[in-house]
């Protein structure tokens, strides 16, 4: 996928600085990373660039509208370009894997919420805890008898 980050910035009145570049190449290299993964990716190419440039940087790419952050457990929240489709995030518990489902699989959910309670969802920052299902199977071979 081609990005046009320099327009996208200059349109609303900023430069497409090299740090910005590096920000924004390593959010789209790594899809759902973590400021500190962020930053050990920016520093395979310049060195100096150090953890608050990343969160500044990552601040104002979201008030741009450029990334999207959701938060996939304890600790720092994961980034991820915003221009992607919105999507929930399913997090395995045991493997840590991310599976991205389209919004629309919970939109009964979402309507029920809004009917009920008039409560209206942000499911692009929404994370659903389970087992992936190979983490399943894996558990459920462990618990069963032995093949002969």
């Amino acid at each position: 996928m081609s990005i046009d980050w320099k327009s996208d910035l200059r349109q609303r009145g900023y430069r497409l600085t090299p740090q910005r570049q590096l920000v924004l190449e390593a959010v789209d290299a790594l899809e759902h990373a973590t400021p500190d993964d962020i930053l050990v990716e920016v520093r395979r190419t310049a060195s100096g660039v150090n953890i608050s440039t990343v969160y500044r940087t990552l601040e104002l790419l979201e008030e741009l509208d450029l990334v999207s952050h959701a938060h996939l457990g304890h600790g720092a929240p994961t980034y991820h370009l915003a221009d992607r489709h919105h999507h929930i995030h399913l997090v395995c518990r045991d493997c840590t894997s991310v599976i991205e489902a389209d919004v629309e699989i919970a939109a009964e959910f979402t309507a029920k919420l809004r009917e009920t309670f008039g409560f209206t969802t942000d499911m692009k920052h929404f994370a659903i805890f389970g087992s992936c299902e190979k983490c399943t199977a894996e558990a459920t071979s462990v618990g069963s008898p032995a093949k002969s």
